[in-house]
């Protein structure tokens, strides 16, 4: 007796055509492509110092048995207290990750016009498609510095969304007090500005606390940061929002899942807070490595962005793909940019310094062939 024909079940076609997110190989998966043990991970953007030494002594007393705090209330606490907003305009999240797609579902209908950077973060464009939208896209200038006119003229047909990383991820560079401003005055009612400060404790003292200068204007808007990158919490997924109002708080807090944020990233996170002392030495150290190797890069006559960051963006001026099995071939993981346009770029990640030696070896020797 023959089988009987399988229907195929209809999806969601906002979802089902999703282009992939672009992520960083692990260090498994580098290991069993590459035959090597001695794996340099540079190519999420994690911390290399690890976390904070308090971290640990706190995550000692956790009770996996218990459900975690839904509301994430003590780190909600903790958050408002150093950055001087009430805790109603706060959201935590599993990653930013997981906020970026709650301000889609909670502002986007479906035909609405979501705008960002291009090359960017590709989650941006992904939440925002997956929820109906349309996106346009802001190419870098051929330097690899923020288009602001091009911004502008974008921001003037009133996107719905508009995303816009600073620093850059993946490129590196962060706006001036001049140029934020100006987008800020740019910015329609109508519009909600989405300002993405997964980086923001890399740059340098002298740029904006893209916070401060958007909680003194009149708009609509989110401000993303993470407890990924500087804090070395990245495997715990935990980052957070302040929004411009406690309304806009609500919906994003109803967009996304009960008990998202589990227990030990809300414990960890909170102890992380308590030791900002831990993070700026690290962030420091971080600082003075990434000028090392850009100069390094730039003595090889290979272009790279200016970065505020803990990662360079360079132009191997061959295929990425091809350079990322090159270094792969050394233990080294790079992230290949994938982007139309950056096809010849990659993203390194700041490591430690001999994983960082290990890199510029690598990067010469393919500079040569």
């Amino acid at each position: 007796m023959s089988k009987p024909l399988h229907t195929e079940l209809p999806l969601n076609p906002h979802v089902a055509g999703l282009p992939p997110y672009n992520a960083g190989m692990n260090i498994a998966a580098a290991r069993l492509h590459s035959g090597r043990e001695d794996i340099a991970a540079l190519a999420s953007n994690e911390n290399p110092d690890g976390c904070s030494p308090k971290v640990a002594a706190a995550l000692a007393g956790l009770n996996p048995a218990r459900y975690s705090d839904p509301a994430c209330t003590a780190l909600r606490a903790a958050l408002g207290e150093k950055l001087g907003v009430a805790t109603d305009r706060i959201v935590v999240g599993n990653g930013s990750e997981e906020l970026i797609a709650a301000v889609c579902r909670a502002v986007l209908r479906p035909g609405a016009t979501v705008a960002t950077v291009c090359p960017g973060f590709g989650l941006h464009e992904i939440e925002a498609l997956a929820n109906g939208a349309v996106v346009a896209k802001v190419a870098m200038r051929a330097d690899l510095e923020f288009d602001i006119a091009a911004i502008l003229a974008t921001l003037e047909k009133a996107p719905a969304i508009f995303f816009l990383s600073s620093p850059s991820n993946p490129v590196g560079p962060a706006l001036d007090r001049d140029s934020l401003d100006r987008v800020v005055a740019a910015v329609r009612p109508e519009t909600l500005l989405v300002l993405d400060e997964a980086y923001f404790e890399f740059t340098a003292d002298d740029l904006p606390d893209g916070l401060a200068v958007l909680s003194a204007s009149r708009l609509s808007f989110v401000v993303l940061r993470t407890f990924s990158k500087a804090y070395g919490l990245a495997g715990l997924r935990v980052g957070y929002v302040v929004t411009s109002d406690a309304r806009l708080a609500r919906a994003m807090t109803a967009a996304k899942t009960p008990f998202n944020v589990n227990a030990a990233a809300q414990i960890a996170a909170a102890a992380a807070l308590q030791d900002e002392a831990w993070m700026r030495a690290s962030i420091s150290a971080l600082k003075a490595e990434r000028a090392r190797v850009a100069a390094a890069i730039a003595a090889m006559g290979l272009p790279a962005a200016r970065s505020q960051t803990n990662f360079l963006f360079i132009d191997v001026r061959r295929d990425s793909q091809a350079a990322m099995d090159h270094f792969l071939s050394k233990g080294i993981i790079v992230k290949p940019w994938k982007e139309e346009g950056f096809e010849s770029f990659i993203r390194v990640t700041i490591g430690t310094p001999s994983d960082n030696d290990r890199f510029l070896d690598a990067l010469g020797a393919l500079a040569m062939e």
